[in-house]
């Protein structure tokens, strides 16, 4: 059942293209009948050559020219088949893939951060090129071997019913066959399919993060660990394809049986006078063109699992249930000042752990919030429910008076610029880079804000200036660079809020103090969060925050929390204690 539900799903996902599906299926019409026709013809030249020195050559000779034509029409009306077929299956590729990419933009981040990428990204490439090859070979053997089967079964009883019987009954075997062998094989194939996303995450994750598997001399370990994964797809791959294979030389076996009685059948027949040679050699013919689809469609039975088993991971993407949708009347923030009031919000990743229990916050418009605990406090946590990447259990957040969820999601994060300390550079130009978020942003622009960010310097150097295309990830700088070039690119959006998440953690102590000038700066008068470890960075903050296991356990400027000698003082001492 599983398998119907998800060839249904693909059909649907041709439908627009029935244009081009209706233009194939007549193109295989014609090839087909003209290749069932062409037997005749033989049969007809074969009865015009009596015997020897008694040979009609005058009619042979226009059925050799009949055949000709037919050849001729059989291989143009083929091409054409071919052809929209292809057309169907690319475009419908093409739009599974814009699809899925699609989706991942619409499914909570949270459907991301509980998938591995390797695996997704498989699906979007490996998956959905299964899907494709399964779909060219569906419609290449579907269409031609419909007509193909219908057609000779006619043929074959307006020249002898009985002979036709004969076939028709020994069919089933052969489709009883190919029935067993698909259901022992689906299983193996889907398996199939979930080892190549599962070795596709773990070659990403392994090539990207290179140093550090040389730095702790892993790559052995690496190795085997890649063999496990690698050897078991071999074993479950080889299982796949042999089961696949079994079904063609079954099948081909079957029609054997078949051709042979047909030949058995026709020989008795021909003795009584009842058929022509002519005819027993069209018999033949037939009786081989009507078992030809059930050899194709084995002979691709591999593909067609694969794409099955394809499709169904590609289906489970695009039914991931998406975000909450926006409201259907949105509230709009016009320049936005900055007010922040986080009311009894409670947020956990897993119902039984819970992370934020009733956070409550007010945060001024121009006030710059520093926010510290130990890892796995919640910091991170409470920027997310902030920019919406994650919805909360309960309670409200709202900027200005209003409710962040009566905004789309586009509006409320125009309101925010954002530096993380996991700095992330596409493959593209500097310039490009810098433009992300505003990409109508001047040259000028671009400049002033690296300039603010302590990145022109730099990038001066480098050999193109701002035209240097940098490679994937920021391969080509220092992680220094890249986090100068993310500071920039948050300046140049000119946000009201400003969430600064470990945003100097890869700067050098010079830079540093540069860049906490630049961010004195470009914070003045904006409402800002800032995460840190380092307590010295934020000492100048109006508010901090200390939070431990979800909850804000302190809070107020730096003198007066080390005044409490509470948990801010044990953390701030404990980073200083050792001045000699």
């Amino acid at each position: 059942m599983k398998n119907k539900s998800t060839v249904s799903k693909v059909l649907k996902k041709i439908k627009p293209y029935s244009g081009y599906l209706f233009l194939s299926i007549i193109s295989a019409v014609i090839s087909v009948s003209l290749t069932l026709y062409i037997p005749v013809l033989v049969g007809d030249a074969i009865d015009n050559i009596i015997d020897a020195g008694n040979v009609n050559f005058k009619n042979v000779g226009i059925l050799l020219g009949y055949i000709a034509i037919g050849v001729v029409g059989v291989t143009v009306f083929q091409w054409i088949m071919n052809y929209f077929t292809n057309v169907i299956s690319y475009k419908t590729v093409r739009d599974l893939r814009r699809e899925v990419f699609a989706k991942f933009n619409n499914v909570p981040l949270s459907y991301i951060d509980s998938h591995s990428h390797g695996d997704l990204i498989s699906r979007v490439i490996n998956d959905i090129d299964a899907v494709g090859d399964g779909l060219t070979q569906m419609f290449l053997q579907l269409f031609s071997g419909v007509v193909t089967i219908a057609g000779t079964l006619i043929f074959m009883l307006m020249i002898d019913w009985r002979i036709a019987l004969t076939v028709v009954i020994l069919t089933p075997l052969s489709l009883f066959v190919a029935s067993f062998i698909g259901k022992l094989s689906h299983r193996r194939f889907t398996r199939q399919q979930i080892l190549q996303g599962d070795i596709s995450s773990y070659v990403e994750e392994h090539v990207g993060n290179q140093r550090i598997v040389k730095s702790f001399l892993y790559e052995q370990r690496a190795f085997e660990a890649f063999e496990k994964y690698n050897n078991e797809l071999y074993d479950v791959g080889f299982k796949a394809q042999f089961a696949g294979a079994l079904a063609n030389p079954s099948t081909r076996f079957v029609n054997a049986m078949v051709y042979a009685a047909v030949g058995i059948f026709g020989a008795l027949t021909a003795i009584v006078g009842t058929l022509t040679i002519g005819q027993i050699s069209c018999f033949l013919t037939y009786a081989n063109q009507y078992t030809k689809p059930f050899n194709e469609v084995t002979g691709v039975l591999t593909q067609l699992q694969t794409g099955i088993a394809a499709a169904a991971r590609v289906f489970e993407v695009l039914e991931a249930a998406d975000e909450q949708p926006d409201p259907e009347n949105p509230v709009t923030l016009e320049n936005c000042k900055g007010n922040i009031k986080i009311d009894d919000v409670s947020f956990s990743y897993t119902k039984d752990k819970p992370l934020i229990q009733h956070f409550t916050l007010d945060v001024k418009s121009g006030n710059h919030v520093a926010i510290v605990g130990p890892t796995g406090c919640g910091k991170t946590t409470f920027i997310n429910l902030l920019m919406r990447f994650y919805e909360t259990d309960s309670g409200k957040i709202t900027i200005d008076g209003v409710d962040i969820r009566e905004m789309t999601r586009d509006g409320l994060r125009k309101q925010f610029g954002m530096v993380l300390q996991d700095s992330w550079l596409f493959s593209g130009t500097i310039m490009e880079n810098l433009k992300y978020g505003n990409e109508n942003a001047t040259e000028e622009e671009v400049i002033k804000a690296a300039k603010a960010a302590y990145a022109h310097g730099f990038i001066r150097r480098m050999p193109n200036g701002y035209n240097t295309v940098i490679s994937e990830g920021g391969g080509n700088l220092s992680r220094g660079q890249i986090q100068l070039l993310c500071i920039a690119r948050a300046m140049l959006t000119n946000p009201a809020i400003l969430i600064l998440d470990e945003a100097t953690s890869s700067i050098d102590t010079l830079t540093e103090i540069r860049v906490q000038k630049a961010f004195a700066r470009i914070m003045e008068g904006r409402t800002s969060f800032v995460v840190a470890h380092r307590l010295s960075t934020i000492k100048e903050s109006d508010v901090i925050l200390v939070m431990k296991d979800g909850n804000i356990i302190e809070q107020g400027s730096h003198d007066e929390l080390l005044a409490k000698n509470g948990f801010y003082s044990v953390l701030y001492n404990s980073q200083f204690a050792k001045t000699s």
